[in-house]
């Protein structure tokens, strides 16, 4: 005698859904931490000046980096700026976000006059968030 019996087979099983929600939730967990820095944007053959003193700042998401090369070109977001482009940028910047803080990034051998004409577009913007990236001595 036998006592088991047999699951009717169905025809049509589906599409296993679990497995695919799984590589989806994956892909989202990495872009989005691949986002966060992404936002962190900056120019690698800068070589920043130290300082004794100073904190390291706490990086705010969206926070605005304007690099200056030792050329004097400033470039945000991987793109070169001339005095124009950046001061369209920094209205807008102020217009949809007041108080945005701003990243000065400037290379040690980069002229001081650079330096002072990008605080003074940032200025004429009305900008005053403003802190300036340097390396502690001996990193």
């Amino acid at each position: 005698m036998n006592f088991i019996k047999k699951a009717p087979v169905s025809e049509n099983m589906g599409v296993p859904l679990t497995p695919m929600m799984d590589v989806v939730f994956l892909l989202l967990c990495f872009f989005v931490t691949s986002q966060i820095f992404s936002q962190w944007e900056t120019e690698i053959d800068i070589a920043l000046p130290t300082a004794e003193t100073g904190a390291m700042p706490q990086r705010l998401p969206g926070e605005v980096i304007i690099n200056v090369l030792a050329d004097g070109t400033v470039v945000v977001n991987g793109q070169p700026l001339d005095d124009v482009a950046l001061r369209g940028m920094m209205d807008r910047l102020v217009q949809l976000f007041p108080g945005q803080p701003v990243l000065l990034r400037a290379d040690q051998s980069t002229a001081y006059e650079h330096v002072v004409r990008v605080l003074d577009t940032c200025r004429q913007a009305d900008i005053w968030n403003i802190s300036f990236a340097t390396l502690a001595p001996g990193s």
